[in-house]
């Protein structure tokens, strides 16, 4: 190597000359770089339904699993390390996403597809298992914005919202962290203070997904009069209203979280959603949501199972595939048995919800659990990866940040388990006895 004097580093322009010829040359296809293996761009076929968990769906919910994974392998597939390393949305993808007919889930009328609570979840896993970001903008599109409207909205806010929402031609978003509470969201402090002909927010909200282009924003605030937390829909663009995103993420890099700020908004009294007027009223939501997050990490492990078994076949080393070694098989059968469980789990979450049978608690340890093992199967499916474990081309990676916040919103696995905790012994922990002044006994 030629050392340079201080004079032979520094051109005629002051800058260096120490770059190469080919410094700035385009990084190399994936697929000429390493041609041994396929990239996550050409999705893998589904190899992860070993316990035949497609025969206890209906033909409906077998459909929208054909539906979507086509959909997902064709036209996400392709485009989603890119975006992801940009931290960007693809927002040419979403009247194609609209077309599918799944945003909007369970809710019946309105032009919405009213599927089954298990159709909805297929959905769900099968969005997750090629992006999970895409998993995470249709859930609060569909799972917070939209049924909370179905569910809390007024006729007339039903008749104006939920079709366009329904086909995507609008897009919403949720609107309960602030800076301050995030687990103990019931002690926000967004303001809504009546005036004359409507009411006007004051506050701030932290990691809002689909906040910085939403068409229509879902706000939860607290009544200065009543001191009890409403509902309340926010036009984008609304005077004193500022959304910016959120950068730096290492995980769901696609979705766009946005801090939001409302400085004296003004909301007409007819966009008050007359079904909130107490945090416990967001709890019909919640339910659904949560059963729903718990499909996401179901999702998203069958696709790095998948990626997983397709690159141990065709990666050879030592003169043989990576298949044929006894520990990568051991490791391979475990994320196998973690993906059957995680199905059975959240298939039971559905049909629990469908009989009206499910609890807060039941919900809970379904999200807490399933969220856990699948965390275990990305570290083990990036293991068996090696080098290519830290790349998005190959799915595992990308897979391996998105689970971390997947497996910290919607109630962390803590305060999931303190839900189900509370549920099994009739002792509620969430604050020490020091913080209430009384024992929790």
């Amino acid at each position: 190597m030629t050392v340079l004097s201080s004079a032979d580093r520094v051109a005629d322009n002051g800058e260096k000359k120490v770059k190469s010829s080919y410094f700035d040359l385009q990084s190399m296809e994936i697929s000429v770089a390493f041609p041994q293996a396929t990239p996550a761009s050409k999705f893998p076929p589904c190899t992860s339904d070993y316990y035949h968990f497609d025969d206890l769906l209906t033909p409906e919910e077998q459909a929208v699993r054909k539906r979507v994974r086509e959909f997902m392998e064709k036209e996400v597939a392709p485009i989603m390390t890119e975006y992801w390393e940009k931290a960007e949305f693809p927002f040419h993808i979403i009247p194609k996403f609209g077309a599918l007919g799944v945003a909007g889930g369970s809710i019946k009328g309105y032009g919405c597809p009213g599927l089954s609570i298990t159709a909805n979840a297929i959905a769900t896993a099968e969005i997750s298992r090629v992006d999970a970001s895409c998993g995470t903008f249709n859930l609060v599109h569909t799972s917070l914005g939209m049924l909370t409207i179905a569910l809390c909205g007024s006729e007339a806010q039903k008749q104006k919202y939920l079709p366009d929402l329904a086909q995507m031609k609008t897009v919403t978003c949720w609107a309960l962290t602030e800076p301050d509470n995030g687990s103990d969201g019931s002690a926000l402090k967004t303001t809504a203070t009546k005036v004359e002909g409507g009411w006007v927010l004051e506050g701030q909200k932290r990691w809002i997904g689909n906040s910085t282009f939403a068409d229509l924003l879902v706000i939860l605030a607290r009544n200065t009069t009543t001191n009890q937390v409403n509902g309340f829909l926010v036009q984008k663009d609304a005077p004193g209203l500022t959304v910016t995103k959120i950068p730096n993420k290492i995980g769901l890099r696609i979705v766009q979280n946005g801090d939001i700020l409302l400085q004296n908004v003004f909301v007409p009294d007819e966009e008050r959603l007359p079904g909130v007027n107490s945090f416990q009223d967001t709890s019909k939501v919640l339910a659904v949501s949560r059963v729903m997050v718990a499909w996401q990490p179901i999702g998203i492990s069958m696709g790095v199972y998948d990626m997983c078994h397709r690159y141990l076949k065709e990666r050879k080393q030592f003169g043989a595939p990576l298949a044929a070694f006894q520990i990568n098989q051991q490791t391979l059968v475990k994320m196998l048995g973690n993906v059957q469980a995680m199905f059975m789990m959240g298939w039971r979450l559905c049909k629990l919800y469908e009989t009206g049978q499910m609890t807060p608690g039941q919900a809970s340890l379904g999200k807490a659990w399933i969220t856990s093992k699948a965390r275990e199967t990305a570290s083990l499916g990036r293991e068996l990866l090696g080098g290519n474990g830290v790349l998005g081309d190959y799915l595992v990676a990308k897979a391996f940040g998105d689970l971390e916040p997947i497996y910290t919103y919607e109630g962390t696995y803590d305060i999931n388990t303190l839900v189900t905790g509370r549920e099994v012994t009739g002792i509620a922990s969430f604050k020490p006895p020091a913080s209430r002044g009384r024992s929790r006994l």
